[in-house]
């Protein structure tokens, strides 16, 4: 098997498997979404309305977020990038966190980027989810897709990450992604507030709502940084921490009785 035909095949397996857990995660979160309705982060905003618009978008840009991932490995492969370093168990926990933290200040200064008024035609799809659901984590352009993904085509060139460093950098992105669009909030503890730089849910879901705050991803630490924080953010977080009942895997009755209704 040639080198190019190798990379193809990996590209839409890599693709495959990314669809195939976006619905397994997708239902699955949505299945304990409906037994927790008093974690969603904006109450009284309805938020399955787009779901099949989103859902179509979403299968055409998860090829364009498999896309860079792919041409960093091949790039490597081909030799045009320095030839990664070799896989240790010991250096791999710290990889990652360099791969997350890079990848971090990336997301971040070309989130700003695609909010100026020459890109924002192109991010504008994606803030059509006011409210987001886990469907709508990759409703977006898939340009806009790949700028944001691209860092995997790029890092390359200046830090030669192994393989599977941004392999499993791509499959914890996607996964972080979903979580981050879900719209409930079940990760609102101590170490997603000041003075940790961690976030949880509520952090992406507030950029949604507002469009001009919390550009980041993994870490708040640019947006404190930069004056990009939402102003309420970590209050919010104290609220869900303080006040959220303890998640539950029972039918709520307000579930129940929609499906009476069904039924």
């Amino acid at each position: 098997m040639s080198n190019e035909v190798f990379y193809l095949v990996f590209l839409f397996g890599f693709y495959a498997f990314t669809v195939v857990t976006y619905f397994a995660v997708g239902y699955g979160i949505t299945w304990l979404n409906e037994r927790n309705p008093e974690r969603k982060i904006q109450k009284g905003r309805g938020t399955d309305k787009r779901r099949k618009a989103e859902i179509r978008q979403s299968l055409a840009s998860m090829f364009s977020a498999c896309l860079p991932l792919t041409i960093g490995m091949y790039a490597q492969q081909k030799g045009w990038a320095p030839a990664p370093w070799d896989f240790s168990w010991w250096w791999a926990l710290p990889l990652f966190l360099l791969s997350m933290i890079l990848y971090d200040a990336w997301f971040y200064f070309m989130h700003r980027l695609l909010h100026t008024k020459w890109l924002y035609p192109l991010h504008a799809l994606h803030h059509r989810s006011v409210a987001p659901t886990i469907w709508a984590t990759y409703s977006e352009d898939v340009f806009d897709n790949f700028l944001l993904q691209s860092f995997s085509a790029v890092v390359v060139f200046v830090v030669p990450f192994p393989p599977a460093i941004l392999i499993c950098h791509r499959l914890f992105e996607h996964f972080n992604g979903m979580i981050g669009h879900c719209g409930f909030e079940y990760f609102a503890t101590s170490t997603a507030r000041s003075p940790s730089p961690l976030l949880c849910t509520t952090f992406h879901d507030q950029h949604h709502q507002s469009f001009r705050y919390n550009y980041a991803n993994y870490f708040s630490f640019w947006d404190r940084v930069l004056g990009t924080l939402a102003p309420n953010y970590d209050e919010r977080v104290k609220t869900f921490e303080d006040e959220a009942p303890r998640i539950t895997i029972s039918p709520s009755l307000e579930f129940a009785e929609a499906q009476e209704k069904a039924d």
